[in-house]
């Protein structure tokens, strides 16, 4: 399953970094985050719910938008 978040909030190389480290931490879960698109394209092998997602972005200080 794929999901894609858009992201508020990240201004530099070093956001991304630290957005795709903490949602990568997660099991089953493989991001690439995209500075100029504002997004995380998120692969899933598992179920992850969304407010799980939503609470690590949150939790290093970056604000979802969205989630598709």
């Amino acid at each position: 399953m794929t999901k894609i978040l858009n992201i508020e909030g990240m201004t530099c190389g070093h956001c991304v970094i630290h957005i795709q480290k903490a949602l990568n931490a997660i099991d089953g879960v493989k991001a690439v985050v995209d500075l100029v698109s504002q997004t995380a394209i998120v692969e899933l092998d598992e179920s992850v719910d969304d407010k799980i997602l939503k609470e690590v972005v949150q939790g290093v200080g970056y604000k979802i938008k969205s989630i598709q």
